[in-house]
């Protein structure tokens, strides 16, 4: 879809959408809000929707970075840790690694 084509109000329903969106633990829809919004709301010149849509692209991006510091996180306390939790960590994994036991 080409931003440019659509009327501002659709513009802010879309970008409104995208951030609910996020809140179903789907940060990757924050994420592309952020970068496909960016655009509308920090670059192009000035209309009555824009402010709204800055503070959406704003928040998109935040939560998006915020799950990401959670994900990595996780990945590399398990990582770290996975040998030393012994049968619990076993209990939580997908698909078990090969290594020390």
């Amino acid at each position: 879809m080409d931003l440019a084509k659509v009327p501002n109000e659709k513009k802010l329903e879309l970008c409104k959408w995208y951030f609910k969106a996020g809140f179903a633990c789907l940060p990757f829809v924050w994420a592309v809000n952020a970068l496909w919004f960016f655009n509308e709301g920090f670059r192009r010149p000035e209309y009555q929707e824009q402010k709204q849509i800055k503070r959406y692209v704003i928040f998109s991006a935040i939560g998006a970075v915020l799950w990401l510091i959670i994900l990595v996180s996780w990945i590399a306390t398990f990582q770290i840790n996975r040998v030393n939790w012994d049968e619990f960590a076993e209990r939580i994994s997908f698909i078990i690694p090969l290594g020390l036991p």
